[in-house]
């Protein structure tokens, strides 16, 4: 089965044309929660979804038997964030590449945490060390700076002696990539929001036109004074590095949110040092105070209007 989807990249600049994009994906096995092949028009790149339970399904495809760089995805036990381990796989001397590593994973109890890899490789089949050492540092770097998942490389993989000329070839590979991941369903390349942060007091962030900070202020008894930043996203809602939050919880927090705050990371402060994803905004309130919250009522623009005074104006 053939799905096409157009999709549209804004470019950096404020006047740029739109562009569209044709993405083919096909189900391999004629369902979505099976194996996909994704191809994009004017890119020899060649991108694989694949289930962890479908690997022994592609030991036919020949282009999995080549030099490639590849993603293994799971979930976090102690939090709502994604797992990403990112490697490369070069060609065997016994005919095996990209599968062949990935079985070597699926066989390592130390990598029980991921549920499907997405594979990435080329149609002609010309990547060499070069380039899947420059795209595997390229791509590890970019999941940290995004901080959507939990990286579980333990060492920041090395990115090779390349020439300018082969660099510029790779980027153009990468932006292409990025395009077909979050097509596949992982943002593991896009950040939240993207912050400037000068000191804990003076925190900016760059959003477009349909977002709106969100600010939550609030004295907690025994605790002292709360203060967090936050946004609406299509993820669900974000509380953002640099906010200050109680450090203890009352009995009417559900215990996942306590259990989250065991593993959260704050500076010496007690500020935030990540952003953390929430389901909605109350989850984020609650976990900001320490108490049962209405996070429609809790939130407010700089104005003073409550998150549900925004969304009903809408």
């Amino acid at each position: 089965m053939n799905l096409v989807i157009i999709y549209k990249d804004y470019g950096k600049e404020e006047n740029m044309a739109t562009r569209g994009k044709s993405i083919n994906l096909f189900l391999m096995d004629g369902e979505a929660s099976g194996r996909i092949k994704c191809t994009l028009a004017n890119w020899t790149g060649l991108a694989y979804k694949i289930p962890r339970i479908d690997l022994d399904r592609c030991k036919s495809r020949e282009d999995l038997k080549q030099s490639g760089v590849y993603f293994l995805f799971g979930k976090s036990e102690n939090s709502e964030k994604g797992i990403v381990y990112i490697g490369q796989a070069g060609a065997r001397k016994n005919g095996e590449g990209i599968l062949d590593r990935l079985k070597e994973h699926k066989r390592n109890s130390k990598k029980d945490y991921w549920t499907e890899a997405i594979v990435f490789t080329t149609s002609n089949n010309s990547f060499g060390p070069t380039e899947i050492s420059y795209l595997e540092n390229r791509f590890c770097n970019l999941a940290k700076q995004a901080n959507r998942y939990e990286v579980k490389n333990e060492n920041d993989p090395t990115m090779g002696n390349i020439t300018e000329e082969k660099e510029s070839e790779m980027e153009e590979f990468i932006d292409y990539a990025k395009v077909v991941m979050g097509t596949l369903g992982h943002k593991v390349f896009e950040p939240y929001a993207k912050s400037n942060v000068d000191n804990q007091n003076d925190i900016s962030y760059d959003t477009d036109e349909n977002n709106t900070i969100l600010y939550l202020k609030r004295k907690v008894k025994e605790f002292g004074e709360v203060q967090a930043t936050g946004m609406q996203t299509s993820d669900g809602f974000v509380v953002f590095s640099g906010s200050h939050i109680s450090t203890e919880d009352d009995n009417t927090v559900p215990q996942v949110l306590k259990e989250r705050k065991k593993t959260v990371k704050l500076d010496e402060n007690g500020n935030l040092i990540d952003n953390m994803p929430f389901s909605s905004p109350s989850y984020a309130a609650m976990f900001v105070i320490g108490k049962s919250a209405n996070g429609l009522v809790s939130w407010k623009d700089e104005n003073g209007k409550t998150l549900k005074d925004l969304e009903l104006n809408k």
